[in-house]
């Protein structure tokens, strides 16, 4: 362990802890000890602290016993630097450093309650973003689970020179990383200001993210980090080994510092390290090269701006797959939030501006020619800005495990896809498709083959299982256009009169879905024609298609077998599947119930169902919603019941879809047993949720079921139940 890095991080942290312990004396004095503090909107309290000591602060007051925790961590004050051949007092030291930081910011919430932005985006007037509320973390969170985020680089400075500054970001976006931004450097720079003057979009859309401008603010980070443990690797609070071991064999992040560094900085670099994350540095600092905590060096300096993102790749140990598609512009995940706004748009297509369609259609080998890419009409250099163009791709495939059924789900890809194309944006599907074209991607040469070389691309890249030939036409005349509106309309009836028409009982093979086993063990979702993943993401079809990709994947056939119950949809062969898939954790499992050993979940779910029990009903609420429920919980406290692979009777993950399902609740007596959802929500699916309200003779409960507007405790609902003659009312009780 360098001396002087280990002085400066003890330094550092007794510099930091006693400042926070000096805001904290303040805070006490200007709020007493019963002030509430948190991070807004989130659910594991101050999560470094929830994570490593499994402590509650909740309040000022609570703070106390934190801070003397804390002071037992300091090592000894350091004034000249001393060897240490060994890590130790400097990891104690960083933890020291976080849980005092942690605080600190939690009081700056208090203190300076408009600092921090309250929206995903930043703004000219409110840059930082601060701690990220659950809505952010539960959709960016899984992607640390599911691969499409590898990690994060903890940004601390900047380059001095803005187009270094944003050649590095564009680096790290191009490996799908998050760029958590923090801190200036001794020169004054930041990153996320640096950014904003080149007008690049910051905020988690683009994975750039601006936490803060002070060294404090890389608590969000590593809190982000601890956040990611506890909802989805099943980790439990103060269970710190494991959280620290999966954060450093899962998380593929490290920090990037820039310009010389502080005894604070040192601190915080130390604290990093705690979870396997290592520093790079541009600057002149000690090096830490033995292994140890981290997976490779633990601190390596020296490195130049054009290397300095490889490097940090290397000494993380982060495998990166990059797709290099051959177009002008850059292209990959980080882009997919990109928006295209008013003074930056060049053109627009489709989105009734004009005519825009996409279908994707499957054909003999022979009438395909792979890797052909066709544009009839005019293109982006034969138009003027501002001049709009209809609008038709047609993709054609073929192979030799390809099917009709696979159809739709290609199709869905086009929008992800186009979207990774840096200065392009994609909204909508079908024939309500929608483009918007940049004029960055205009400079640097774009033209609308492009998108014919990204689907030809990425679909061989992604089902090459099951794809030999993709060739795409694109047309921009509007005759052409109209042509392929017509080939579309009647394939999009057929796959409709297909989908519509499937049925539980039709199909004797369900699908299983164990994607997220690496976060809640235990868990196992199955997929059936009338239930959707709870994720929202799978349906049936999806199983089908992934099981023809990866037949060893997460996506297996499981023989349903013969049916025990009807009404709860308890089948033979799903409950032994379950049992083995969860390795016995789940010895029962109900694909109709909310009460009777209902499915499992892992925290991706769109949405909760909750029993209420005053009411003899039923209340959905999904993850968008902030407000308080009838359930007397909002979202975050509910999904800590209903996830983590745990069977809890009257809570359960469902999806959005789910809810137009005639097997929803099937036990409970189906949809009539719904008395409240968000009003976000219940617009979102108005017209499918009206539509089986006429099918089960009741076109007048679409209006009997309650929102936040009628209220949001058991006893309003109960009140606007009677006024309303809810079916609920009359029926069994759910709870017997």
């Amino acid at each position: 362990m360098s001396k002087i890095i280990c002085s400066a991080a003890i330094r550092g942290a007794q510099k930091i802890v006693d400042m926070a312990e000096e805001s904290y004396e303040e805070a006490i004095k200007k709020y007493g000890p019963e002030q509430a503090v948190e991070y807004p909107n989130t659910a594991y309290f101050l999560p470094i602290i929830y994570s490593m000591l499994g402590a509650k602060v909740e309040t000022l007051g609570d703070m106390k016993d934190i801070f003397t925790e804390t002071r037992k961590l300091l090592p000894a004050i350091v004034t000249e630097d001393i060897w240490l051949p060994y890590l130790a007092p400097a990891l104690d030291a960083g933890m020291a450093t976080y849980f005092a930081e942690e605080m600190y910011e939690a009081i700056r919430y208090l203190n300076e309650p408009n600092f921090y932005t309250k929206t995903e985006d930043p703004t000219a007037d409110n840059l930082w973003l601060g701690a990220a509320d659950d809505v952010v973390f539960r959709k960016r969170g899984v992607e640390f689970v599911d691969g499409s985020a590898p990690g994060f680089a903890a940004i601390a400075g900047s380059p001095e020179d803005m187009e270094t500054a944003c050649k590095i970001a564009l680096e790290l976006q191009e490996k799908n990383l998050y760029i958590f931004m923090h801190a200036r450097s001794t020169n004054g720079k930041n990153m996320s200001e640096q950014l904003v003057k080149k007008g690049v979009q910051i905020g988690w859309p683009t994975r750039l993210v601006p936490f803060g401008d002070t060294y404090t603010s890389v608590i969000f980070a590593i809190g982000f980090a601890c956040r990611v443990a506890l909802a989805f690797g099943g980790v439990k609070p103060g269970d710190y080994k494991e959280n620290l071991i999966y954060n450093k064999d899962r998380t593929f992040a490290f920090v990037m510092a820039f310009g010389p560094v502080s005894d604070e900085w040192y601190a915080n670099a130390a604290g990093a390290i705690n979870w396997g994350f290592p520093t790079i540095s541009d600057y002149d600092i000690p090096e830490i090269l033995p292994t140890g905590v981290c997976t490779y060096e633990h601190v390596v300096s020296n490195i130049a701006h054009d290397e300095i993102v490889q490097k940090s790749i290397e000494v993380r140990g982060l495998k990166v797959s990059i797709s290099k598609i051959d177009i002008p512009m850059s292209f990959g995940p980080a882009f997919e939030g990109e928006r295209i706004r008013k003074d930056d748009l060049y053109m627009e297509m489709g989105g009734g501006r004009t005519t825009g369609v996409e279908v994707l259609i499957s054909k003999d080998m022979d009438q395909i020619e792979d890797g052909l890419v066709t544009l009839e009409g005019p293109d982006m250099a034969d138009i003027e800005e501002g001049q709009n163009l209809p609008i038709g791709i047609l993709v054609e495939v073929a192979g030799r495990e390809m099917q009709s059924d696979f159809e739709p789900i290609l199709e869905r890809q086009f929008h992800h896809l186009m979207n990774y194309i840096q200065g392009i944006m994609h909204i909508g599907q079908r024939n309500i498709m929608w483009i918007r074209i940049g004029k960055g991607a205009i400079e640097k040469g774009f033209s609308l083959k492009h998108l014919g070389v990204v689907l030809h691309g990425k679909l061989h890249q992604e089902f090459g299982a099951i794809l030999d030939k993709v060739q795409v036409k694109i047309y921009t005349i509007q005759e052409r256009v109209e042509e392929v509106m017509e080939i579309a309309k009647e394939v999009y009836t057929a796959r409709d009169l297909r989908l519509g028409a499937m049925t539980d009982e039709s199909e004797e093979v369900f699908y299983s879905c164990t994607l997220c086993q690496s976060f809640a063990p235990s868990h196992v979702c199955i997929i059936t024609p009338e239930r959707i993943g709870m994720c929202g993401a799978y349906n049936w079809l999806d199983g089908k298609a992934s099981y023809q990709i990866n037949p060893t994947g997460p996506n297996q056939p499981v023989e349903k077998g013969e049916c025990i119950d009807e009404d709860n949809g308890y089948y033979k062969g799903i409950t032994s599947f379950v049992n083995q898939a969860s390795r016995g954790a789940v010895e029962q499992v109900s694909c109709y119930s909310l009460m009777n050993n209902p499915m499992t979940a892992c925290g991706c779910f769109e949405a909760i169902a909750a029993m209420l029990p005053t009411c003899n009903g039923i209340m959905v609420v999904n993850r968008d919603y902030q407000g308080m429920t009838p359930s007397g919980m909002k979202f975050t406290t509910l999904a800590g019941m209903a996830g983590g692979g745990m069977q809890t009777p009257g809570f359960m993950g469902v999806s959005k879809h789910y809810m137009t399902s005639h097997k929803l609740f099937k036990a409970e007596g189906g949809i009539k047993r719904v008395v409240w959802l968000p009003k976000i929500m219940k617009d979102e699916i108005a017209d499918k949720l009206k539509a089986v309200c006429a099918d089960i003779g009741m076109p007048e409960f679409f209006d009997m079921i309650a929102t936040e507007e009628q209220g949001t405790t058991e006893e309003e609902i109960m009140a606007f139940m009677k006024e309303k003659g809810h079916p609920a009312l009359e029926m069994e009780d759910a709870i017997g």
